[in-house]
């Protein structure tokens, strides 16, 4: 048995490698069953799909494999799949990123975090309730992962505060809460209770805890399960909110970005998402789920008692958030009076959100009408503004100094210098985002989306409501497992191949495709801000399973709602629009000249 295990284990620690060697050659069938271009096509993606999965590469490397493959298979020249990598798309992403870096690099993301804390008040509903608004605007900005890591330092400094240190035992027997001893020592996590603070603060002996009555026991108990309910709360709270978040903006997360790439290859013609429409639409349907999220999380966790509303607070717990607010009053005057760069960040910050929500918002004319219709772009604006930050001054400029010739002669530091940009910016997600753009060109070129659409046809007697729910499930499910980037980069294709089957609006199934990937909250691996979470050592696997499925279910019914109500005027998703029939005029004539060239093969023959 002990040889059997030792194998196990190497075969284990080489599994990417097998991965790695065996994956292309399971895959040689679809090579000969489909049609020669489509099935190359379809075999590259399916092992990109594979080694995304699996990881057998890192996802950036993946993502290179078209530059490599696609000429070499002959589905497109390499002329035309680098370009790909750099989209305007994929520019508008970047200029979020370096935003978020000069952001992180003044510590402007901390102050507003805690000036926020500050003003919705230390109780835990109210805690909870800020730090989720907190998070969620972050992460409209910075990436989820940024916010989650900055968030969860000052959410356990305040648990310290109210709740004292928490021991993290190894010993894992929650279950047994008949016994007082064995819940004292074998908790899975023991926060110190409200009692045992006091006690320790007055000096008490622990012959005079020993001597408490069954009802004080039992008192005792009920405030251990209620902080360490909290203390999960907040933990769990940090995540789900970050990656709702992300979902409100373009630039907020990776999947919207791709959205937009991939219709601008597979349509054209479509010019109706944008920064601005999108947020009308995504920021609405947020700021409904993070309150719902909220709801439930503090119901679930304590932090709202539904039977309890008239019951007085302990002085013991009205201590303990008196001294919580003073922990996030002591960390904000900390931080020090504002400086000029975070003054100057902000400005331009507020800059690069207005310019880009106004450049052409749909409902009335955007300043980018004053111009050549089709030059500006978001990625012109966003790129405009941070092309600032990295010559304006960090320091007040002043007008003494040039007549003072006593004054060093020192070189102002700018706000963001390109060394800090280059430590701080997440470039592979560029490439990511391009190797998804290379396998949308992939498939258009090569014809394989109109193969899968003419394997849908099962498909095309389902309601376009019902369709918009199974494909939120479907893809929130698939998401728990694999990266959301490489998701929707999978099924992107597919849902608009459908969406034409179906004879809808295209962007009635990839929106919600897209936002669905986002609503990954049942497991750890599920998405960077739940592992950052989990990996506190206070949170297990069921308690992110039961908040996230129910998290889960509130979303597919949000977003189903929003797609049917003010996402359809927003995005005109009443009528088949013609820029998908151009589309579909397109394929169909595809359809037609592979069909021609097969009679004609066989004719010879």
């Amino acid at each position: 048995m002990a040889a059997l295990g030792a194998l196990v284990k190497k075969a284990w620690s080489v599994r990417r490698f097998v991965v790695l060697l065996c994956a292309p050659l399971a895959l040689v069938p679809i090579l000969l069953s489909l049609p020669p271009k489509e099935g190359r096509c379809l075999y590259v993606i399916l092992l990109m799909a594979l080694y995304w999965c699996t990881e057998a590469l890192p996802l950036a490397v993946t993502a290179l494999l078209p530059i490599v493959l696609f000429p070499f298979l002959g589905i497109l020249p390499s002329n035309k799949v680098c370009p790909q990598y750099f989209l305007d798309t994929n520019f508008l992403f970047l200029s979020g990123l370096i935003m978020a870096s000069a952001i992180e690099e003044w510590n402007l993301h901390r102050r507003i975090a805690l000036r926020v804390l500050m003003l919705v008040g230390v109780q835990p509903a109210r805690l909870i309730l800020g730090m989720m608004l907190t998070t969620s605007f972050l992460s409209m900005w910075l990436s989820n992962t940024a916010s989650t890591a900055m968030m969860l330092p000052i959410a356990n400094a305040i648990l310290k505060s109210l709740f004292g240190e928490k021991d993290t035992s190894k010993d894992m027997k929650r279950e047994n809460e008949e016994n007082q001893a064995s819940l004292q020592q074998n908790k899975l996590y023991t926060v110190p209770t409200e009692m045992q603070f006091l006690a320790s603060t007055e000096d008490k002996d622990l012959a005079e805890e020993k001597e408490l009555s069954s009802d004080a026991l039992s008192d005792l108990k009920k405030e251990e399960e209620y902080k360490t309910n909290i203390w999960k709360g907040f933990l769990i709270s940090i995540p789900y909110a970050a990656s709702i978040g992300g979902t409100a903006t373009l630039t907020g997360t990776a999947p919207n970005l791709i959205l937009l790439g991939q219709l601008k290859s597979y349509f054209p013609e479509c010019d109706v998402v944008n920064f601005g429409s999108w947020f009308m639409f995504a920021f609405p349907l947020m700021l409904i789920f993070l309150l719902m999220g909220w709801l439930w999380i503090s119901i679930l966790y304590g932090g709202i008692n539904l039977r309890g509303w008239k019951t007085k607070k302990s002085n013991i717990r009205v201590d303990a958030e008196a001294r919580a607010k003073e922990v996030i009053k002591e960390d904000y005057q900390k931080l020090g009076p504002t400086k000029f760069a975070e003054q100057a960040i902000f400005f331009f910050f507020c800059m690069f959100a207005i310019m880009l929500f106004s450049r052409d918002p749909k409902f009335i004319p955007g300043w980018a009408s004053l111009f050549a219709p089709g030059f500006i772009s978001d990625a012109v604006t966003g790129i405009t503004i941070v092309i600032i930050l990295f010559f304006f001054p960090s320091q007040k400029p002043s007008l003494r100094w040039w007549f003072d010739l006593k004054a060093p002669n020192t070189e102002t530091q700018p706000l963001l210098t390109w060394r800090k940009a280059q430590e701080t910016v997440p470039w592979n997600i560029i490439l990511l985002l391009g190797g998804g753009f290379a396998m949308a060109k992939g498939c258009e070129e090569s014809g394989l989306s109109v193969w899968i659409g003419g394997r849908l046809h099962p498909l095309e007697g389902v309601p376009p409501p019902v369709a918009v729910i199974l494909i939120t499930v479907v893809i929130a499910l698939f998401t728990e497992f694999a990266s959301n980037t490489a998701t929707i980069i999978i099924f992107l294709p597919v849902l608009a191949e459908l969406a034409i089957r179906l004879k809808v609006n295209p962007l009635y199934l990839m929106i919600p495709g897209t936002i669905g990937c986002s609503y990954a909250f049942m497991l750890p691996v599920s998405t960077p801000p739940n592992s950052i979470a989990f990996s506190s050592g206070h949170l297990m696997v069921k308690d992110m399973a039961r908040t996230g499925l129910l998290m889960n279910l509130m979303g597919v019914l949000l977003l189903s709602l929003a797609m049917n109500t003010w996402a359809k005027s927003i995005f005109q998703l009443g009528t088949f629009p013609a820029w998908a029939n151009i589309h579909a005029e397109n394929a169909t004539s595809l359809v037609t000249a592979v069909e021609n060239v097969t009679l004609s093969a066989l004719n010879k023959i």
